[in-house]
């Protein structure tokens, strides 16, 4: 039991202090090994196997560090803190919804920009409002709720091990030139972590989420089973559907990346256009989501605990 209420005392710290910008942040030095290793490793022939060895490195470096960390009480709780990003995502999504109440479109692209690897330059503001939303969406699953089924599953250096997985993907992980083949193994290995937390997500934690706010739960079901598949990525539309499904709007559709445009597979029932407002129903959802994720996680910790 001591070990699930580090978890929440980490998971409060979190909704209080958000991303600790003044004090060093893991991911900071998980981005440097990963750096340090690319520039060693890239120039090899056989990419693929090269952008293995530079996974399985780094994955065994954090799991190593963080297991011996986790002797330290408060360093523990610290790095288990710094593991979720509730508060942080929300603060990014009320900086647009902030923006886009006080009508200055072009600040409001401007912060968008920060968020997201789409072009926002010439974005209307419903095309903000949704890119926004995407994000949220999207993100309660790599920066809450897979992090916390992970941390229950094998305490901090399985989390830190997460966070790793994702930090590469965002590094290597595109399909360009560069790292089509060095950055494979890390795109397939964050698709195969989130594989199961996207589903706990999108088909329970969110129309949970949106059955206590009273959104329609029942739509998010819905359109979670029909949708769900409607991305080029195998997780990301699982929370998108389910957020869609519950506030009656369609994500996808087209959308310019590095100055080229896609018309990417819809998600969700277009019954009505984006508001303003919709963006602080998402914050909503994540965070009601993420409170539900954590007393399930730890209630069925608890419960096996008294099995075994």
């Amino acid at each position: 039991m001591v070990f699930i209420l580090k978890i929440y005392i980490a998971y409060i710290l979190d909704l209080i202090f958000g991303d600790p910008y003044v004090i060093p942040h893991p991911v900071q030095a998980i981005g440097k090994l990963i750096s340090f290793l690319e520039k060693r490793l890239i120039g090899f022939s056989n990419k693929k196997f090269f952008g293995m060895i530079l996974n399985i490195t780094v994955l065994a470096v954090t799991f190593t560090v963080c297991y011996f960390l986790q002797k330290i009480v408060i360093v523990e709780i610290y790095l288990m803190y710094t593991v979720f990003s509730v508060k942080c995502l929300g603060d990014e999504g009320r900086k647009v919804y902030r923006i886009l109440k006080e009508g200055n479109l072009a600040k409001a692209r401007k912060e968008l920009s920060y968020l997201v690897s789409r072009d926002t330059e010439s974005l209307e503001k419903n095309d903000i409002i949704r890119s926004t939303m995407e994000t949220i969406s999207e993100n309660t699953v790599d920066g809450v709720i897979a992090p916390m089924i992970y941390m229950f599953i094998g305490g901090l250096p399985l989390a830190m091990v997460y966070k790793a997985i994702n930090t590469m993907d965002s590094m290597l992980g595109y399909k360009n030139e560069k790292y089509a083949e060095f950055g494979y193994f890390s795109a397939k290995l964050d698709d195969a972590a989130n594989f199961i937390p996207a589903k706990i997500t999108g088909g329970v934690l969110i129309p949970l989420s949106c059955f206590f706010l009273r959104y329609d739960y029942k739509n998010a079901w819905k359109i979670f089973f029909r949708d769900r598949k409607n991305h080029a990525s195998p997780n990301s539309a699982h929370p998108e559907a389910a957020v869609a499904g519950a506030l009656g709007i369609q994500f996808g559709g087209k959308t310019s990346y590095f100055g080229r445009e896609y018309d990417k597979p819809t998600i969700g029932d277009k019954k009505r256009e984006f508001q303003t407002e919709d963006i602080k129903k998402n914050i909503k959802i994540l965070y009601m989501t993420s409170f539900l994720g954590l007393v399930i996680c730890s209630t069925v910790y608890a419960a096996v605990l008294k099995i075994f």
